[in-house]
């Protein structure tokens, strides 16, 4: 679960697996291999701050002062803050605004409004900070790479004793990191087991609240440091103490058996038979009507999809899980800096993150599938490629298969222009 396959090996990025081990280290008390057996979509585990590499907890990551950062100084906008109270969402014009002279736009976060709020006793829900807060954008791409899948950052700042939601469930996993303060955690088994993104909790509210009532599973004060990882669809609560608390929540969107049945559906429109119309004149309300044709449907889908092309399969895949998780930021104004000055004692190495794959194209050329786009290459290219593609830094004068530097300077300056590479 924690280590990398090779370079090349269908689309896992190339980068230090003690890195991505380190990662899941901080969130998670036992060896990655029993937290794969026991915990993972199944149970949650409790990971105390003295039982974890750094005890010191998570402010490296995000704290209090980097909180009010965000929310007084950087510009901040709908939808990368949500203010809830009594379990409600407070409706966004109540705290934000115009931006001034310069920023004629409506929906900036105004930190008074938002003072106003908090005070009141209303729990800001800091999202996608995985994309905006350096720290977690480095962590998230780590973290990922040791579960292979997409993640997603959210910060929960309550004021004492408030509570933002009232008891839910969440339909993907999550790891929650106490920041700072203490929060009361109410753990209950879920009323539907591994629910879908389309089976949010709003539907079961009453089986939820008649759940709620009875014995928790888990019932613990998480305290600066603590770690908490809890599968999709198990209910929980949370509520600040005698002071405020900061906590983060690690969102994983992984994907399921759903998604492949969703996959092979849609490549069951190939089928001529399951395309076919239905008889002229049928009833489709009436059961008795719609029973053979029912019968013959499933037949025709049994039959195609025992033939189903993985590899067709795992494209489509491809396509929606790789843009859900972004390589590492690039320095576009380094990255051209690096373009103009590129010769063959040029360092490069492959940007952190990226994902790829490569494939023959043809007789003459060979494909580098990025999360974003194909690159089309010739095949003399491949070994060059290859060894740009462990992660490794390179000088562009030592790269192997190609005749002079002259060629090298022309592959390198391509990928470095297409973002698969970065200067060192």
């Amino acid at each position: 679960m924690t280590h990398l396959d090779p370079p090349g090996g269908h689309g896992r990025p190339a980068v230090p697996s003690v890195r991505a081990s380190a990662a899941l280290a901080r969130c998670v008390s036992v060896e990655p291999a029993k937290f794969a057996a026991a915990h993972w979509g199944h149970t949650p585990l409790l990971s105390r701050a003295a039982e974890l590499p750094d005890p010191s907890g998570f402010t490296d990551l995000f704290s209090p002062a980097d909180a009010d950062e965000l929310l007084s100084r950087r510009g901040l906008r709908t939808p990368f803050l949500r203010v809830a109270s009594d379990g409600q969402l407070v409706p966004a014009a109540r705290w934000t605004g115009g931006g001034g002279a310069g920023a004629e736009i409506a929906d900036q976060v105004l930190d008074e409004r938002v003072l106003e709020q908090y005070a009141a006793g209303a729990t800001l829900v800091l999202q996608g900070l995985h994309r905006i807060w350096p720290p977690l954008i480095d962590f998230v791409r780590d973290l990922g790479l040791a579960l292979s899948q997409p993640l997603q950052i959210n910060a929960y700042l309550t004021p004492a004793g408030s509570q933002g939601f009232a008891t839910h469930y969440d339909t993907h996993d999550v790891f929650v990191l106490q920041v700072d303060g203490r929060k009361h955690w109410r753990i209950h088994p879920p009323v539907l087991p591994d629910p879908l993104e389309k089976q949010p909790w709003g539907g079961r509210a009453d089986e939820i609240s008649a759940t709620a009532q009875g014995p928790a599973a888990l019932d613990v004060v998480l305290a600066p440091g603590d770690a908490l990882y809890l599968p999709r669809g198990w209910l929980h609560s949370a509520q600040a103490q005698e002071a405020s608390s900061l906590h983060l929540t690690v969102g994983i969107r992984a994907l399921t058996r759903y998604a492949l049945v969703e996959e092979l559906l849609a490549l069951a429109a190939e089928d001529q038979r399951l395309r076919a119309s239905l008889p002229f004149g049928t009833d489709v309300a009436d059961p008795d009507a719609i029973e053979p044709e029912l019968t013959e449907t499933v037949e025709a889908l049994r039959d195609w999809l025992l033939g189903a092309d993985p590899e067709a399969v795992a494209a489509r895949l491809r396509q929606r899980a790789w843009p859900a998780a972004r390589p590492a930021p690039i320095r576009p104004l380094a990255q051209a800096g690096a373009l103009a000055a590129l010769d063959a004692d040029s360092l490069l190495t492959l940007r952190p993150g990226l994902r790829w794959q490569l494939v023959p194209h043809g007789p003459d050329t060979v494909a580098l599938r990025l999360f974003d786009r194909t690159i089309t290459l010739p095949a003399e290219c491949e070994p060059a490629v290859r060894a740009l593609l462990t992660g490794a830094v390179t000088r562009v004068g030592d790269l192997p298969g190609l005749p002079d530097d002259a060629d090298r300077i022309t592959l390198a300056r391509r990928l470095l222009r297409e973002a698969v590479l970065v200067p060192q």
